[in-house]
């Protein structure tokens, strides 16, 4: 689905440049149709629209505590390889994690996908 993918065409635009998310899923929300927990800051970039009608999605990794919005560097892709919904992984400023410590920060909701991580 790589070659079709809309959702990744959208998101290779952002890697390595620094963007703001509005985070609307604070880490430790709860999903309110699946019932998982967000075990990191979860949003979008406004105003960048995907092919499922919504702005694009992005993980905000390297805070810990909820956070309304946040800004940092655009560091990786998760590109499901099932679902053109691509999300971006967005870094604050000084954290630049490895391809596992990414893994482990958003499997609480890729783990339902069969993705991969794409860096730049």
């Amino acid at each position: 689905m790589q070659d079709k993918s809309k959702s990744l065409g959208a998101a290779k635009g952002f890697l390595g440049r620094e963007v703001e998310i509005i985070i609307d899923r604070t880490m430790r929300s709860v999903h309110p149709e699946f019932g998982f927990v967000y075990e990191v800051n979860y949003g979008y970039i406004p105003g960048v629209i995907a092919p499922d009608g919504e702005d694009l999605d992005a993980y905000f990794l390297g805070a810990d505590k909820p956070l309304a919005k946040a800004r940092g560097k655009a560091v990786a892709i998760i590109h499901r390889l099932d679902d053109d919904d691509d999300k971006l992984v967005v870094a604050a400023v000084g954290y630049d994690p490895g391809d596992d410590e990414i893994r482990k920060a958003i499997d609480f909701q890729e783990k339902r996908f069969n993705c991969e991580i794409l860096r730049g």
